[in-house]
């Protein structure tokens, strides 16, 4: 059962001791960590931030709303805590930064404040070290529905950072990792009842997305992108920002996806995740890696004359050319009809109507 009549301070106090422990001991506050820049954390009405020299700062916010993004009844509240810090460090990854210290603000009600708030913190604290972004404080507030805002102070070497308005028409188009896996985990999770299996490897690309922070960082350093962003609506949906910020198109080549991979229509048909055959299964793929969001990938364009130096493999992480940067200012898909395709946005709109 829940605790009952839970104080603001109580809760706040929860919070600090699940960031505070480390090893079983207190972490002083006023600690400089080279990992974390902070040089006062939670406790006092606002931290302090010693930014590093030569670095810009990079500011980022992301909300995590119930019912919204995540349901109480299906998601694991610790994949709650890892992901709603995931995809706002997310963005820092698609800049080329590195992530320093976060904000939590959370509105929850007392009923969530036991067992759910203690997971959830559970898989806060791991993404927080994981990725060696330390919890500088935030608010907290009681509501009926579970709100989460996490927002993120990053940092990047004076200009270093990766833009989304300097790519070029005869730019190569590339994305990281495999798109649509984790909207098949989303379909997936919304077929099955009760709450998911965190085991589940089908599911794991949304319930503990991975940013791409080496990927974004070694593109940085080693001056390689001309432009980049993160896939978290859906290729479809962000691929057009991108465009928009340099004002150019792109063509996307349908064969060059790697695509999800789906049991193909009978055993007659090997299953394929390139779209060498066009069965119904690829099709379904197609449609998951235009319109799925939640991947974190990296979206990026390479001038041509530096397409040599991008491997096919970062670590594990697949590279994967997709396209090419057009000046007509139209995005369009080449596949099985060898006439272009107008790429309609159909990824994630919150303000987006019903059908």
């Amino acid at each position: 059962m829940p605790r009952r009549h839970r104080t603001e301070n109580s809760l706040l106090a929860k919070i600090e001791r699940a960031f505070g422990a480390a090893s079983g001991r207190k972490v002083a506050r006023g600690k400089i960590s080279s990992a974390n820049r902070l040089s006062l954390g939670i406790g006092d009405d606002a931290a302090l931030f010693r930014p590093t020299r030569g670095c810009e700062t990079i500011l980022t916010c992301d909300w995590f709303l119930e019912g919204t993004h995540f349901l109480r009844g299906k998601h694991p509240p610790d994949s709650v805590g890892w992901k709603c810090l995931a995809r706002a460090i997310s963005d820092i990854a698609a800049m080329g930064g590195t992530p320093r210290c976060f904000l939590l603000s959370l509105a929850i009600p007392e009923a969530a404040t036991g067992h759910w708030l203690d997971a959830f913190l559970q898989g806060l604290r791991r993404a927080s070290r994981q990725f060696e972004c330390a919890l500088a404080g935030g608010d907290t507030t009681s509501r009926n529905e579970i709100l989460i805002n996490i927002t993120v102070v990053g940092e990047v070497p004076k200009g270093r950072a990766l833009r989304r308005d300097r790519t070029r028409a005869g730019d190569l188009l590339y994305v990281s990792g495999r798109l649509g896996e984790a909207e098949r985990g989303l379909r997936l999770l919304r077929r099955q009842r009760g709450m998911a299996n965190r085991r589940d490897l089908r599911l794991q690309k949304h319930l503990y997305p991975e940013p791409r922070l080496a990927l974004g960082a070694w593109l940085a350093e080693k001056r390689l992108a001309s432009a980049a962003m993160d896939v978290s609506d859906g290729l479809s949906s962000d691929l057009p920002r991108l465009c928009a910020a340099s004002g150019v198109g792109a063509r996307i080549d349908a064969a060059k996806l790697a695509l999800v991979a789906l049991p193909a229509p009978d055993r007659r048909t090997p299953r394929n995740t390139r779209l060498q055959r066009f069965h119904p299964g690829v099709e379904e793929a197609l449609q998951l890696a235009l319109h799925g969001g939640d991947d974190y990938e990296l979206l990026f364009t390479v001038p041509k004359r530096k397409a040599m130096r991008i491997p096919r493999l970062l670590g594990e992480i697949p590279l994967t050319v997709i396209g090419e940067i057009t000046a007509d200012r139209k995005i369009v898909v080449i596949g099985q009809n060898p006439r272009p395709t107008v790429l309609e946005p159909g990824g994630w709109d919150p303000f987006r109507l019903p059908d």
